[in-house]
């Protein structure tokens, strides 16, 4: 058989940097499908010798997608290292430029990344499966689609000075106040932008009604949930307590966030340099669970803001009593946390201390270590530090949303690559629905494994015996 080698453009639609393998028995069927991270950068490395009070500023650097999570986890971190706890505007201030960010994050996740495939079908034709394809298709929606992202990306710009990389949250507070006329600049567009993603959700949940024989074959399997959640378990995305719950729903633990190595521990593949983590008490692979959108709905038992309420309601009632386990519907949950940040940008921007310049704790009473921990738009963000007496950084352990969810997209590439793809020949909308498996989970691989280069994917056929039948590669 012919080696043959196929160069797809475009880039395909996530961050970072991933390769397929998937090996084929005699009979022409899937044996196994692997999802291979491998590339490496030593951000927790270099890291060492820092001071505490920069990290807010170099951590973001690990990603341009996500670089206001990593600023805030670090922050907490610095509050929690020089015992400063911020003052009640600050918390208000970084949770409001967390919302910016789960709103331009989600928002250009679900319309210009996801969207192609919904919009235009996983086996349109690769030239049109984009945005440009999607403005030809609906230039409207396009339209509210970016005019959503840039209503996040400017809140995140008037608080931090920049759409991306801010300067903004410091140990122990932030280091602007948010004036009048800024309020009522992004109130302005609060309403828009709340109707957009009603139309997101519409689509969504229009498009999961046509599609449910492939929702219901595409990776579905039962994991454990994590996420933070508030005293009476419903959604948290900047502050609270860990909660973990089991395939079943029922709760496995609920603790303080800085006790993480407790209950969390990393298995190692040699197939990947994205570590595995789980439950410790259940052990690996019992143990695992899924974080972001899908895992934090299944997770919270309710959401505090109305609307976004509503929609958790309808979501569990999709299997009643259990947690909803089809990946295709993290697109679902995505928009009704999406919701749920602009519902709370509106109670953050109504509290009366929103204005008060009453922003930092100056306290510096050094401890040892500190971990900060925040729901990043992909799943749980956790930083963790340990300092000499001066407060230079000595150890960094970070584990980001998409290494919780590494095993999950793991189990999603081998349980769509085997339910689609039969033969030698692989024709590109199979490919395209084993990256869809990926891109549900909204990877960021980059902050995963720390990491920079450029990002193809490759997928890879061998036989029985490991010989090389086809390479289908995006770059």
């Amino acid at each position: 058989m012919v080696t043959q080698k196929i160069t797809i453009e475009p880039v395909t639609r996530i961050e970072g940097h991933a390769k397929v393998t998937i090996r084929m028995n005699d009979a022409g069927k899937v044996d196994h499908a692997y999802l291979h991270v491998n590339e490496f950068r030593g951000f927790e490395k270099f890291c060492e010798g820092r001071m505490v009070f920069e990290m807010p500023l170099i951590t973001p650097r690990i990603c341009g997608i996500c670089p206001v999570s990593h600023h805030l986890a670090s922050a907490k971190t610095g509050d929690a290292i020089y015992g400063a706890t911020p003052p009640h505007p600050a918390s208000l201030l970084r949770e409001l430029m967390h919302m910016g960010q789960i709103v331009q994050s989600h928002g250009m996740h679900f319309f210009e990344l996801a969207g192609p495939d919904l919009l235009l079908g996983f086996d349109a034709d690769p030239a049109i499966r984009n945005v440009a394809g999607l403005l030809a298709a609906d230039p409207a929606l396009t339209l509210k689609a970016v005019n959503l992202r840039k209503w996040g990306q400017e809140i995140i710009h008037t608080l931090g000075g920049r759409r991306v990389h801010p300067n903004f949250a410091i140990p122990g507070g932030v280091n602007k106040a948010l004036t009048a006329q800024e309020r009522e600049t992004i109130l302005a567009g609060l309403d828009d932008s709340i109707a957009t993603i009603q139309v997101g959700i519409a689509i969504i949940k229009d498009w999961a009604e046509k599609n449910a024989e492939d929702i219901d074959k595409f990776a579905v399997f039962a994991t454990g949930y994590m996420g933070l959640v508030d005293q009476n378990n419903a959604l948290e995305l900047y502050d609270g307590q860990l909660r973990m719950t089991d395939s079943r729903g029922k709760q496995l633990e609920k603790f303080e966030p800085s006790h993480y190595l407790d209950y969390i521990a990393e298995h190692v593949e040699n197939w990947s340099y994205l570590k595995f983590p789980y439950y410790k008490k259940m052990g690996y692979p019992q143990g695992v669970y899924r974080v972001g959108p899908l895992g934090r709905c299944n997770n919270s038992e309710s959401i505090t803001t109305p609307l976004a309420n509503e929609e958790l309601n309808k979501f569990k009632a999709l299997n009643p009593g259990k947690p909803v386990e089809n990946t295709l519907l993290y697109h679902y949950a995505r928009l009704i946390e999406t919701l749920y940040a602009a519902e709370n940008v509106r109670l953050l921007l109504d509290d009366p201390d929103i204005l008060s310049t009453d922003i930092l704790n100056t306290c510096r009473n050094i401890q040892p270590e500190g971990v900060g921990v925040i729901e990043a738009p992909r799943g749980t963000l956790i930083h963790h530090y340990k300092v000499n007496e001066n407060a230079q950084i000595t150890s960094v352990n970070l584990i980001v949303s998409t290494g919780h969810n590494n095993w999950a997209m793991s189990e999603a590439v081998d349980s769509v690559a085997k339910a689609y793809i039969t033969g030698p020949d692989i024709r590109e909308g199979m490919l395209n629905r084993v990256e869809a498996a990926i891109r549900a989970h909204d990877p960021c691989l980059s902050c995963s494994t720390h990491a920079v280069g450029q990002m193809p994917i490759i997928l890879e056929m061998v036989d029985s015996d490991g010989k090389l039948i086809e390479s289908v590669t995006r770059d």
